[in-house]
C-alpha cells in the first residue's frame, strides 16, 4: 500500500507542497517576464535615441553644406563681376 492510501492527509500534504512549487515557479517566470520586457524597453529607447542622434547630425551636416554652397556661388558671382 502507498503513503497515500494509509494516510490521506499525505496525499494532501503533497498536493499542497506541489501548489506552492507551482506559485513560487510561475513568481520566478513572472519576474524573469518582467525583466525581460523592462529590457526590452531600454533597448527601444536606446535605438530611439540613436536615430535622433543621427538625424540631428545629418540635418547639421545639410545645413553646413548648404552654407558652403551658398558661398561657393557668391564667390563665383563676385569673381565673374
Amino acid at each position: 500500500m502507498t503513503a497515500a492510501a494509509i494516510d490521506p492527509t499525505v496525499r494532501a500534504e503533497q498536493t499542497t507542497e506541489l501548489q506552492i512549487q507551482n506559485r513560487t515557479l510561475e513568481m520566478q517566470l513572472l519576474h524573469e517576464s518582467l525583466a525581460r520586457a523592462h529590457m526590452q524597453e531600454r533597448l527601444q529607447e536606446a535605438e530611439h535615441q540613436r536615430l535622433v542622434v543621427r538625424l540631428a547630425r545629418a540635418h547639421r551636416l545639410k545645413q553646413k553644406a548648404e552654407r558652403a554652397s551658398l558661398r561657393a556661388r557668391k564667390a563665383l558671382a563676385v569673381a565673374l563681376m
